[in-house]
């Protein structure tokens, strides 16, 4: 097979959650096992650091890669789902795997893949295993596809596990009640290996802390050692103040970046401040950042070689290392357009939030979401000022864009119905005036499909 009759061969052969959603999802790990012992058993030649989450955990894995690229380390980074391209799941230095070796994955192991039927997911996490051991990293960052007790990742023992932002975000898999879903992530927490938290939350920090005692794994929460605050915007990347509330690091951090007077006589938690440029714009990132410091803190007390100075140059130009696309990403002026992938009631909180920070004169949303989850809430959040064109991502799982405009039609959002993502992005651009802002998303897919990202 070819390429393309490789790709066909995973997209219709094997079960895809994100085509099809629930009927690819399976409940335990005994295939994802089976693939990886046919495989040599890959997961275990390679260190890693394995992250979960509801939102976050994506920008949270490309910053860690950006960092460990930037310190030098042969890096891995496997993440899901794509954008644009199959290869974007798996990369190494920012390199995604080469339509040859994904052809010569499947042209090895078809016989047992026919034999085995895995889910698409399964198998993409078999192949970037492969491809790591193959290619002999020093480290890979491995990204949760979903929950985190039977996501197909959760075969291997990290260095490190990091647990972002937990919110609603299929509830049909993980649970209705957030502890529940924080019970599903923490299954990723294992036997003596550190465990960071982003963001302590009551409802969730006491399911922590008991994974974290029944499996010894030493535990922190990370925004208890540290504070970001974003401060402005330069060149589409953001200025965020950084405060650090544990010594041996906030001292390390002050002398480095010479932006806070450290003094052991008159020190205070207060004044030792300093600033980094992030590449990620979004707002929502002050919520990823002290994961991810706290990430690179506990690594370094490992013996991993993380300058300050790469952790700086690794934030600043995530993007550019990793490839990452649609985290608040502006497309144009004049009218601005943004999209971002943000696609549940908390990440549109986020959403909201920022977009009450920018001066317009007419908000418009161009907006697609999925079928098969509740989407009642971010429906009830969004404003009935704005101008709405409803579009729909080319998949099964996509909620056809008339029926978003019925549900949407009660809440008083009200506008146009154009099934294509970029003819409706074409019709918001042309109806809007130069001064008006164009919002693209609702969906991973919608964003996916915007043909200039």
């Amino acid at each position: 097979m070819n390429y393309q009759e490789t790709l066909d061969y995973l997209f219709n052969s094997l079960p895809m959650f994100q085509r099809v959603g629930a009927s690819a999802f399976r409940k335990d790990l005994r295939s994802t096992i089976a693939l990886c012992d046919h495989l040599g058993n890959p997961e275990k030649k390679f260190k890693s650091i394995h992250v979960a989450g509801t939102n976050g955990k994506g920008s949270s894995s490309h910053s860690l890669a950006a960092i460990f690229q930037s310190a030098g380390y042969k890096t891995g980074l496997y993440t899901s789902p794509h954008l644009k391209s199959f290869t974007e799941r798996i990369r190494i230095n920012g390199q995604e795997i080469s339509p040859e070796l994904v052809v010569r994955f499947v042209e090895e192991n078809k016989s047992f893949l026919d034999e085995l039927k895995p889910s698409f997911f399964e198998m993409t996490v078999g192949m970037a295993f492969w491809h790591f051991a193959e290619q002999e990293v020093d480290i890979a960052i491995i990204e949760v596809g979903m929950g985190g007790n039977y996501d197909s990742t959760n075969i291997i023992t990290p260095e490190l596990s990091l647990i972002t932002h937990i919110g609603y975000d299929h509830v049909q898999f993980l649970g209705d009640t957030l502890p529940l879903i924080a019970g599903e992530k923490s299954g990723i927490i294992k036997k003596d290996v550190p465990v960071v938290i982003s963001e302590t939350h009551e409802e969730t920090k006491a399911v922590f802390l008991e994974k974290a005692k029944t499996m010894n794994a030493p535990i922190t929460f990370a925004d208890q050692n540290w504070k970001a605050s974003k401060e402005s915007e330069e060149d589409g990347k953001a200025i965020f103040s950084i405060q650090s509330f544990n010594q041996s690091e906030e001292l390390k951090w002050s002398v480095k970046t010479q932006t806070s007077a450290y003094s052991a006589k008159t020190h205070t938690k207060a004044q030792n401040s300093f600033k980094l440029t992030f590449g990620l714009n979004g707002n929502y990132q002050k919520y990823n950042l002290p994961g991810i410091l706290e990430s690179v803190a506990q690594m370094r007390q490992m013996g991993w070689n993380l300058p300050i100075e790469a952790v700086l140059e690794g934030l600043k130009n995530v993007t550019q290392l990793t490839g990452l696309k649609g985290r608040w990403q502006t497309l144009s002026f004049n009218p601005t357009v943004i999209c971002d992938t943000g696609h549940n009631e908390a990440g549109f909180r986020e959403i909201l939030s920022q977009l009450e920070t920018y001066t317009f004169e007419q908000l418009w949303f161009v907006i697609g979401m999925v079928q098969d989850k509740d989407i009642s809430k971010v429906l009830s959040m969004l404003p009935k000022s704005a101008n709405y064109v409803f579009c729909e991502a080319k998949l099964p799982r996509a909620l056809p864009a008339d029926q978003l405009a019925e549900k949407a039609a009660p809440l008083g959002l009200t506008g146009e119905t154009i099934p294509d993502i970029n003819e409706a992005l074409a019709f918001a651009r042309k109806n809007a005036a130069e001064n008006d802002l164009i919002f693209v998303g609702g969906s991973t897919f919608v964003v996916a499909e915007i043909e200039e990202l």
